[in-house]
C-alpha cells in the first residue's frame, strides 16, 4: 500500500483527514505517533522537522505531504473517490477552500488555545489569549449560524474538504465551549455531520483515547458509550 498516514486517533487536525479518507473509503496505512516518546518523536522529526500532525507520505510517488488541506487537496487530484472533496467549478472551489480556511482558523486553532492552556504548568497561564479565544469562536459560531441558515454543507450543496475541517473543529469547540443553545442552524449542521459513516468512524476510533483529553468531564454521554 503506498500510502501511509503518520497521526494520532485524538488529535482534532487528524480527524480531519481521516474523515477524507474515510469518506472515499482510500486505502492507507495508519501510522500512530506517540510524540511524548522521545524516540517516537525524533522519528517523526525526520519525516517532518516541524513536528506536527497529521502527514501523509506516499511511497509510489516518493512524496511526503504535511498540513491538513495539502493533504486532502493531494488525495482529491492523486486518488480521487467517489466523493469529490475539491469542488469542479473555480467559484465553488474557493467557497470550499474559504470555509475550510474559516473552521480550521476561527474555530480549529482557538478551541485548541483554550484546550492546551490547561496543559500549562503553574503561573504559564494565558488567561487574556484565552478570553480571546473565546470571543474568536462567539464571532465564527455567529457568522457560521447565518451560513447554515441557507447552506447545508460549509461550501454549498455537497460535502466537501470545508466539512473535513468543520466536523473536528465543532466537535472539540462544542465541548470546551458550547454552541447549541445560541445557534440552532450551526448545531443542526453539525448534528448532519455526526450522521455521516465517516465521522462515527473517527470518534468510534477516538474513544480510547478520549480519557486523555483536559475537558473529558464535560463530553456528553453519547460521545463516551465504551469509552
Amino acid at each position: 500500500m503506498s500510502l501511509t498516514l503518520y497521526f494520532h486517533p485524538l488529535a482534532s487536525f487528524c480527524h480531519k483527514v481521516l474523515i477524507a479518507l474515510y469518506e472515499n473509503e482510500t486505502p492507507f496505512d495508519a501510522s500512530l505517533v506517540d510524540l511524548l516518546d522521545p524516540a517516537e518523536a525524533a522519528r517523526f522529526a525526520e519525516l517532518w522537522p516541524v513536528g506536527k500532525m497529521p502527514v501523509l507520505s506516499d511511497s509510489a510517488r516518493g512524496v511526503t505531504v504535511p498540513e491538513t488541506s495539502i493533504i486532502i487537496e493531494y488525495l482529491d487530484r492523486h486518488y480521487p473517490g467517489s466523493q469529490p472533496l475539491i469542488p469542479v467549478g473555480a467559484d465553488d472551489a474557493l467557497q470550499a477552500r474559504l470555509w475550510d480556511r474559516f473552521f480550521d482558523l476561527y474555530i480549529h486553532v482557538p478551541m485548541q488555545k483554550i484546550v492546551t492552556d490547561t496543559l500549562r504548568g503553574s503561573g504559564e497561564n494565558d488567561p487574556r489569549g484565552v478570553s480571546d479565544a473565546r470571543a474568536t469562536l462567539g464571532t465564527a459560531y455567529a457568522m457560521a449560524d447565518r451560513h447554515f441558515a441557507t447552506n447545508a454543507f460549509a461550501g454549498g450543496a455537497a460535502f466537501s474538504l470545508a466539512d473535513c475541517a468543520a466536523a473536528p473543529a465543532l466537535f472539540y469547540a462544542g465541548i470546551v465551549e458550547p454552541f447549541a443553545d445560541k445557534h440552532p442552524h450551526l448545531q443542526a449542521y453539525f448534528e448532519r455531520l455526526l450522521e455521516r459513516a465517516s465521522m462515527r468512524r473517527v470518534l468510534a476510533e477516538a474513544q480510547p483515547y478520549f480519557h486523555m483529553f483536559p475537558y473529558r468531564n464535560l463530553m456528553p454521554a453519547r460521545f463516551l458509550a465504551g469509552a
